[in-house]
């Protein structure tokens, strides 16, 4: 389904975008992934080749995705999607319930996970402008966007951040419709990657999960269901699909989910 594209994933080293850097190539693509960790860029050359382009560089850098889309354009001779999934909690840096939230942690979660959208997007879509030819980014935002969790979800500067994502991924699809740039977005629910490491510990939310999410058993979702939805964002089959959210997410938006005792 991607056979002649060329694709860059901000956050392709790990987790979510690990597994699509990972499908991306299966289904003929070239990649270009950038992650934070050196480590995990040197494991992705060594396991996918010439298939890949990646390097180590922070989504809050206004040059990363810049430098990541010049680098596909060089190495692959051409540049046809973005699927930004870098982001991530700001709990440590004091994001949590309104009353408690701290302005840094406010503004280092806003930061990490729109401010960062912001920047590779632009950097996407001046590129698709100069090209001609249209393109297709896809966001990672969250369905704490629009489907909160108040007992054990309760980030109120990440749930902004993610539904900021949602409401600028629209209005830019919106806007660059007409010049055939497609725009948008997959919402996961509890994914199991590091950030979910506190869930996964927590026999309370191990059984609120199960209920909230109760498809395929009641479990935290892989990271590679994301992918199918991925892969067809960014190929041909998507040519007339733009401003959509799919919540990728287990049931998790029309579940109660129960707590135990």
């Amino acid at each position: 389904m991607l056979k002649g594209k060329s694709i860059v994933v901000i956050g392709g080293t790990t987790g979510i975008g690990l597994s699509a850097t990972r499908s991306f190539i299966e289904q003929g693509a070239h990649v270009v992934a950038v992650g934070r960790d050196e480590d995990n860029v040197e494991k992705v050359k060594n396991e996918f080749g010439s298939s890949v382009f990646s390097f180590a560089g922070d989504a809050i850098n206004p040059e990363t995705a810049v430098e990541a889309i010049h680098k596909c354009q060089q190495q692959f001779k051409s540049f046809d999607g973005l699927y930004h999934v870098a982001g991530g909690s700001g709990r440590k840096y004091g994001d949590g319930p309104l009353h408690e939230l701290t302005l840094e942690g406010w503004n280092k979660t806003m930061e990490l996970n729109l401010t960062s959208v912001m920047l590779s997007n632009q950097a996407a879509t001046r590129v698709f402008l100069e090209s001609g030819q249209g393109g297709s980014i896809l966001n990672m935002a969250s369905v704490l966007g629009f489907s909160p969790s108040p007992v054990h979800f309760s980030t109120h500067a990440y749930a902004a951040a993610k539904a900021g994502i949602i409401g600028f991924s629209k209005s830019i699809a919106a806007y660059y419709a007409k010049n055939n740039i497609r725009v948008n977005v997959i919402a996961p629910s509890l994914v199991q990657t590091p950030m979910a490491k506190r869930a996964k510990d927590d026999q309370q939310i191990q059984h609120f999960i199960k209920t909230k999410q109760p498809l395929d058993g009641g479990r935290i979702a892989e990271p590679s269901d994301m992918d199918g939805m991925a892969i067809y964002f960014m190929s041909n089959h998507s040519k007339f699909t733009t401003g959509q959210v799919v919540a990728i997410d287990g049931g998790w938006s029309i579940s109660e989910g129960q707590y135990g005792q």
